[in-house]
């Protein structure tokens, strides 16, 4: 039986020949030739089924035939002469010394490389097609070398890569030169060459890199205690060192709160003032944590959360401890039950009674969107109130620290009324011994609450806002004036004239 081919390791190779092979089959035993194609090579019978040769020079696809005295084979194993790869451009075409870099290799069979040098360094491959090659550059002295790609076509031409060393850096300041025993604070450095830093020290210590470029990295300083060196280490070294002292923070201390007083619900504005506030990692009413807005060494604040009507204390908390404690109050919003009068004139000025709970400290008195006048508070369940001019019914609310009242209970309305006014008075005589009815016409009328004859009060009903019905009291023969009276006030006086008997 001919020899049989079922493989050829490796399967490809350079046109100029040379590339050893193993050529893997069966029938192998006293071959005699083995053909890449038209061209024969030497080889070793190794075993009836292995030949190792070297291949002969050669282009394109070629079958790999053995033949012994029984045949030659006839699969279809084949070996393709790769083209040598061709470089064309590298980028960038230098780096430092410490390698790392990516480089990209441009040209052209560059598929499949095998290995990527930098001078006698391997460089380790990234990405690779048939065009463009990535790479990791290797380290390598201060010199030019030559950078190759190797493929199972061969090795392609040198193109001239520089390794640059890189200058060492140089710190020319700190900002801040000083902070916490605690770290964790922001230390920003300043200087030349400080690309790509590696390292940080403060003293033994490894700072955490925030942001680097070449002129200036910030970090987050690590704990420590008294002065340490701070240094940079980059590829081309170990800066110079400049001096951070690590500060024993101190004991924070508050000295007034503003304000001192606040609603249950919490989520008002409260200023803390005092020293040493810096840094401020927690701000207590009682044991609820309020949430920071501002903190200075001399100043915080905060939004206070929310608590039962009670004293609580005040504290923060920073690196250097936990501060004094300053009273806060939380109140109840105050809430109103009731008025008197709940009628008033549309000019205001009258004095109103407003009755409730929590309004001892009352810093304002609103009749709808009109603030009062004046008020006076009487006790905690009572104000005194002049009320300010407005129209129409409104809501009466109380504000103090502890909130604005609303109308949800109790009865807080009030009507504003305009001037009673009179127009005509059917009849406007009678008899002097009284117990007419006198039909008083006029407007504003609705609320009236006296009807005098010349200064004697008469009986009266009130029929609509533009009539009232009296009944004359008796009188001297003559003329008086008729007034009507309303929580606004009293009317124009009409005539009236009481004949005699």
């Amino acid at each position: 039986m001919a020899p049989v081919v079922t493989s050829v390791s490796p399967a490809q190779g350079a046109p100029a020949g040379g590339t050893n092979v193993t050529i893997t089959g069966s029938g192998f035993t006293g071959a005699t030739k083995v053909k890449f194609g038209p061209n024969g090579t030497n080889f070793i019978l190794v075993s009836d089924t292995q030949i190792t040769a070297k291949t002969p020079p050669g282009t394109g696809t070629v079958q790999v035939t053995v033949t012994a005295p029984t045949g030659t084979s006839t699969q279809n194993v084949f070996f393709t002469y790769a083209q040598a790869p061709v470089l064309t451009s590298l980028n960038p075409t230098s780096g430092p010394t410490s390698g790392g870099n990516v480089v990209t290799l441009n040209g052209s069979n560059l598929a499949g490389a095998t290995s990527v040098k930098f001078g006698s360094n391997s460089a380790v491959i990234l990405t690779n097609t048939a065009t463009q090659i990535t790479a990791i550059a290797p380290a390598g002295p201060p010199s030019s070398v030559n950078v190759t790609v190797t493929t199972p076509g061969g090795t392609s031409n040198a193109l001239a890569y520089t390794y640059i060393a890189a200058p060492v850096p140089t710190l020319t300041s700190l900002s801040p030169t000083s902070g916490p025993t605690s770290g964790g604070n922001t230390v920003t450095l300043n200087g030349t060459n400080l690309t790509g830093a590696t390292t940080v020290l403060f003293g033994p210590s490894p700072a955490t890199i925030l942001t680097n470029t070449a002129t200036q990295i910030t970090v987050s300083a690590p704990p420590g205690t008294g002065p340490v060196n701070v240094t940079v280490t980059t590829p081309g070294g170990t800066s110079n060192a400049l001096t951070y002292t690590y500060a024993a923070a101190s004991v924070p201390v508050l000295s007034s709160l503003s304000p001192t007083s606040g609603p249950t619900s919490g989520g008002n504005v409260v200023t803390l003032n005092g020293s040493n506030l810096a840094g401020a990692t927690s701000v207590k009413f009682g044991s609820n944590s309020a949430t920071i807005l501002t903190n200075t060494a001399s100043q915080i604040t905060v939004s206070a959360p929310a608590g039962p009507p009670s004293s609580v204390s005040v504290t923060v908390t920073t690196a250097g401890g936990t501060s004094n404690p300053l009273p806060y109050f939380y109140l109840a919003a105050p809430t109103l039950s009731d008025l008197s009068p709940h009628l008033g004139p549309d000019t205001g000025g009258n004095t109103v009674t407003v009755f409730g709970t929590n309004l001892t400290l009352t810093n304002a008195v609103n009749f709808g969107g009109n603030p009062a006048a004046a008020f006076t508070v009487v006790s905690d369940n009572q104000l005194t109130v002049t009320a300010p001019a407005g129209s129409g019914t409104v809501v009466v609310t109380v504000t103090t620290p502890g909130g604005t009242s609303t109308a949800a209970t109790g009865n807080p309305y009030y009507t504003y009324l305009g001037a009673p006014v009179l127009t005509s008075l059917t009849p406007s005589h009678g008899a002097d011994v009284g117990g007419d009815a006198i039909v008083l016409s006029g407007s504003n009328l609705t609320f009236t609450d006296a009807v005098t004859f010349g200064g004697v009060p008469a009986s009266f009903s009130a029929i609509s806002d533009t009539q009232v019905v009296a009944t004359s009291p008796g009188g001297a023969p003559g003329t008086v004036n008729v007034v009507a009276q309303t929580p606004a006030g009293s009317s124009n006086g009409l005539p009236y004239v009481y004949d005699p008997s």
